[in-house]
């Protein structure tokens, strides 16, 4: 399969051209080589190139920024979106989106299914969702993936932040009212191989299975590298942020299951794997 990756140096980017390149033919464009708030270029760009695929994983993730830099946000994740579906539709390219977790409001009781209604609380929240509906009008063949809090070697991220403040302080202040499902980028990665190999097409809720709070979470990262680090609890409001961020996040994977894919691995067993990978790459 010729697979086109956006985003190919970001967190997920980069494993997903790695791993997928090892059984595809695999083009992996990043900022400098795709401005996909371009619309010619993504057209220029795609029709030479010709894909069966582009997995989209460019954004402006930046989710605090984003309350502010409204514009900029939309531009890559609303019309930057557009422009790419645009391009892949008229070459008959499957689409791949990644969304997330925040175009969910946060206040369910259970866990999100994937035709719950959306309802984003954020700018960052509102340009992915806005660069959903682009894909739902003008694909015909198209994956969207929500998945949340990601984590992987490439980048920064909440279990990367955690294992360096251990190195100067022994007590530690998180979060433990906002719910979710850690996920790690690899298991995320070899997810979006298989699906995007299918014609199984809609919206899918992948993240590592199970949840956490980010206090549990925070606790299982010290536990799981034997670093001894006093973890205390404390709520949303300890620690203003400007965009909102979504109580509950949890999602149900009910489109994984029904259309016959094996779920993600445990969250804490994608955890593991990940420290791992860590301590051999260091």
């Amino acid at each position: 399969m010729k697979i086109l990756v956006t985003g190919a140096n970001g967190q997920l980017g980069q494993d997903v051209v790695k791993l997928l390149g090892a059984n595809h033919e695999v083009h992996g464009y990043g900022r400098d080589q795709l401005d996909i708030t371009n619309e010619s270029q993504c057209m220029e760009v795609i029709t030479a190139l010709r894909p069966d695929v582009v997995i989209h994983s460019a954004a402006y993730t930046a989710v605090d920024l984003a309350e502010t830099e409204v514009k900029q946000a939309y531009a890559v994740n609303a019309d930057g979106t557009k422009n790419l579906v645009i391009a892949a539709e008229s070459v008959g390219a499957k689409f791949c989106y990644i969304s997330t977790d925040y175009v969910f409001d946060g206040t369910s009781v259970t866990p999100y299914k994937e035709d719950d209604l959306t309802n984003p609380q954020s700018v960052y929240g509102k340009s992915k969702r806005a660069g959903e509906q682009y894909i739902e009008s003008l694909s015909s063949k198209y994956f969207i993936v929500r998945t949340s809090w990601v984590y992987g070697s490439y980048g920064t991220n909440f279990v990367k932040t955690m294992l360096n403040q251990a190195k100067t302080r022994d007590s530690l202040k998180v979060v433990s009212d906002q719910l979710g499902s850690p996920t790690y980028t690899i298991d995320l990665a070899l997810f979006l191989e298989q699906l995007v190999m299918t014609e199984k097409y809609g919206i899918y809720h992948a993240s590592n299975s199970g949840s956490c709070s980010w206090y549990e979470f925070a606790c299982a990262i010290f536990e799981e590298s034997g670093l001894k680090v006093n973890v205390e609890p404390c709520t949303t409001e300890e620690f203003p942020r400007p965009a909102p961020r979504p109580r509950n996040s949890v999602m149900e994977h009910g489109t994984i299951r029904a259309n016959g894919f094996e779920d993600l691995r445990p969250w804490r067993e994608g955890l593991k794997a990940f420290l791992v990978e860590l301590e051999q790459n260091n």
